[in-house]
């Protein structure tokens, strides 16, 4: 039985969550530089069986693909090259920095917390992989 693996992929860093092996709980796993993500991942998937990786797939609010889409494409097609047995999906991952701004203020964490990026990318990923597991009844 393996986990799930949810990726909000940025530029600059990419926010990851992971299930624990049972699938009941979405946590966040860590932020990483974009540019060593596919490194992190060949480790990570050494160490933890994963059955799926969800990538957040990102579009405007008129459901378009938005500017970074191709960079995201471009990094699925690598993984993919690299890990052709992974199931990959794609969920929607539209206003998931805002929720996850909203969640963290929810949760009480303080404004210098609140304001690092790579809390908000991780937390990003985890309402990704949130709403995927709700989505596919998990």
């Amino acid at each position: 039985m393996g986990r799930i693996l949810a990726i909000d992929y940025g530029t600059k860093r990419t926010g990851l969550a992971v299930t624990d092996p049972l699938k009941i709980i979405a946590s966040g796993l860590q932020t990483v530089e974009t540019k060593g993500l596919l490194t992190f991942l060949d480790q990570y998937l050494l160490k933890e069986q994963v059955e799926c990786v969800v990538v957040g797939e990102p579009k405007t609010v008129t459901n378009e693909d938005s500017a970074i889409a191709p960079r995201v494409n471009e990094f699925i097609k690598k993984f993919s090259q690299k890990h052709p047995q992974m199931k990959i999906e794609r969920m929607d991952e539209r206003f998931t920095s805002k929720i996850a701004q909203q969640t963290m203020l929810a949760g009480g964490l303080k404004k210098k917390d609140r304001q690092n990026k790579a809390t908000v990318d991780m937390v990003s990923a985890t309402i990704i992989l949130q709403d995927y597991m709700m989505l596919k009844g998990i």
